[in-house]
């Protein structure tokens, strides 16, 4: 068996890597007025340029600019949508221990897609990329987008702007067409939707709490999957979309936990993705099991490395993980990364640059073992 030539690849990534010290030193510099913006990106650029010689070197064949330029992995993308804006809130998200910052993207108007600044940062990636290697670009999925604006601190304010849910859900399949038209005008042939929203679908208490309110989550996810699929149907044929589940991943900690059997039948079954990536690397994510509902010849990359802290993983375990989970979906039709990114928000995970790369280099030396070079 040999090394996969399409997106994803057989050793791979999620996206975000730890924001070197120079970039937050810049970020800081920025902020008290020692230096411009114009400035700070030059630094990033040249970071960027770093990283992704970092990555090739590797052997990674799609490659990220590390979402160096964005403080979350998901309210920056938002933010730059039009009818959007940052917007604070009484208190963080409450992870495992630790409390996020208290930020939120909330609506001011009709949401749509235009100059988003994520285009300028992507074009910058696709010129500096080696040959012969793909640059993905990766930001959060219009069901992430909806359940944000819909939280309950934004619900009352989205509701203000679009009273009627339909019109609703079609601006924003719509801005988000036309995000993926943009970035594919712009030469990217790879788009990573990031939904932990299906995590949340998947958490315990979150389930009861809903049960208690009387809200059908059944409903809800077939609802999520049809919005996603409207997005999905005018695609390109040479536009690869794949999607990332994870429960959190902020400071090496995390906030939901279930393995994905409430949402597998629809999410795996249904979503017009091509790949899932999908966590794998704790007692929290469940068993391999509701991997029999993946349909068609989707591609599923096990993130059974974990990217919220530094000890390697046992390269027999890791084997023997992957051979379990291909009783439920083909070997060759199975990839391995992280489970998440190592630096999902601008904090990063307890780890080092120095271990980030040793994980990667693990997952490369795992993946020749079991497919080949």
């Amino acid at each position: 068996m040999t090394m996969t030539q399409t997106v994803p690849f057989r050793n791979d990534i999620v996206g975000s890597f730890l924001r070197p010290n120079r970039i937050k030193d810049a970020r800081e510099a920025v902020k008290e007025s020692k230096l411009t913006p114009e400035e700070l990106r030059t630094i990033e650029n040249q970071e960027i340029e770093k990283l992704v010689e970092k990555q090739a070197a590797a052997g990674l064949q799609s490659v990220t600019d590390g979402e160096f330029r964005r403080s979350w992995w998901h309210l920056d993308f938002m933010w730059g949508l039009d009818g959007v804006e940052k917007r604070a809130t009484e208190s963080g998200l409450k992870f495992n221990g630790i409390e996020t910052r208290n930020e939120t993207a909330s609506i001011t108007g009709k949401i749509d897609f235009s100059a988003h600044p994520f285009l300028k940062d992507f074009q910058f990636l696709q010129s500096i990329v080696p040959e012969g290697i793909m640059a993905r670009q990766a930001f959060p999925s219009a069901v992430q987008f909806l359940y944000e604006i819909t939280k309950p601190h934004n619900i009352e304010n989205t509701k203000k702007h679009y009273p009627n849910k339909e019109e609703l859900y079609d601006d924003v399949v719509q801005a988000y067409k036309k995000a993926f038209q943009a970035f594919y005008d712009a030469g990217c042939r790879n788009i990573q939707m990031d939904e932990v929203v299906w995590a949340v679908l998947c958490d315990k208490d979150y389930r009861e709490n809903a049960a208690d309110e009387g809200i059908d989550l059944e409903k809800r996810a077939k609802e999520y999957v049809a919005l996603n699929n409207r997005i999905l149907a005018d695609k390109p044929d040479d536009l690869t979309v794949t999607t990332h589940v994870c429960r959190g991943n902020y400071r090496s900690t995390w906030h939901y936990s279930g393995g994905y059997d409430p949402v597998s039948e629809e999410l795996f079954g249904n979503e017009n993705v091509d790949a899932y990536y999908l966590e794998f690397d704790s007692d929290r994510a469940g068993g391999f099991e509701p991997l029999q509902y993946v349909s068609g010849d989707k591609k599923v990359v096990l993130g059974l490395v974990t990217s919220k802290r530094p000890e390697l993983e046992k390269e027999e375990n890791v084997i023997a993980r992957i051979h379990e989970a291909s009783q439920y979906v083909p070997l060759n039709r199975l990839c391995l990364s992280p489970q998440c990114g190592f630096s999902s928000t601008e904090e990063g995970n307890e780890l080092t640059d120095e271990d980030q790369w040793k994980k990667l280099h693990l997952i490369k030396s795992i993946s020749e073992k079991v497919w080949g070079k």
